[in-house]
């Protein structure tokens, strides 16, 4: 959540420095905003990957938990990476 949170700080600060006519706090909500979707959607990448090996797991071992935990991960990184 919190990635979230820096991202939408990043494009307020982005918008405040548009209106003021403040290149420098445009260009550092801009970075801000970028850094934090970034990290948001590697978070959601691995989460899918991490899943995706329970998934596999849970199917050769016949652990239906397992294999549905993993569904549900990949889900939940999708989710995380489209925002």
């Amino acid at each position: 959540m919190s990635d979230r949170m820096d991202e939408l700080k990043g494009n307020v600060k982005e918008g405040v420095g548009k209106l003021t006519g403040n290149e420098r706090l445009e260009a550092e909500g801009d970075a801000e905003a970028d850094a934090a979707k970034a990290r948001r959607e590697t978070k959601g990448a691995m989460r899918q990957a991490g899943g995706k090996v329970k998934e596999t797991m849970g199917d050769l071992t016949g652990n239906e938990r397992l294999e549905a935990e993993g569904e549900a991960d990949q889900l939940r990184g999708k989710a995380d990476r489209l925002g």
